[in-house]
């Protein structure tokens, strides 16, 4: 069976509209966010682990613009959004992807209004976009372990060492 992504990569007003169908429905919504640059064997298990908790599962994107204010290297992003979104829409287990340019997601959680929000553990609750929403509406927010030694950014400093670029 091939997997149409395209399906998945929803503009944002369609994904508020049918986030609203879906509460309707009864479909527990959850919804997590990031940048996923270079996808890995941490995100992989981190994502499965989210739309586990629930019937729908959101994936929330940076914009490439979000993610160059969010500083985390000159070269980032590695890859385009459009390029980071093929790769998560076409994961099983996200049923949509949709991009945000903000700096935070927090609008688009609240336009969303899922029914759990999801951030890897490195986050305290406190420091969740969107955590005092989602629990204001009786939502969850959950924090899941991540998988030790995987991140983009140790990814990125071993291809940098690789080829003598490090400093």
């Amino acid at each position: 069976m091939k997997l149409n992504t395209a399906q998945k990569l929803w503009p944002r007003e369609s994904a508020i509209q049918r986030a609203k169908a879906l509460r309707e429905s009864g479909k527990t919504i959850v919804f997590t966010n990031g940048c996923f640059d270079i996808l890995h064997a941490g995100h992989v298990q981190y994502l499965n682990e989210a739309a586990a908790l629930g019937h729908f599962f959101i994936v929330g994107l940076n914009t490439d613009a979000s993610v160059q204010r969010l500083d985390k290297s000159p070269a980032r992003p590695l890859q385009s959004q459009e390029s980071r979104a093929k790769v998560m829409a076409s994961l099983g287990f996200v049923d949509a992807v949709v991009l945000f340019d903000e700096d935070t997601p927090e609008a688009l959680i609240r336009e969303i209004n899922p029914h759990v929000l999801v951030k890897g553990a490195d986050y305290s609750i406190d420091q969740i976009a969107g955590a005092p929403f989602v629990l204001s509406q009786g939502g969850k927010v959950k924090t899941i372990a991540l998988l030790p030694g995987f991140s983009t950014t140790s990814i990125e400093q071993k291809i940098l060492r690789a080829h003598g670029l490090d400093q």
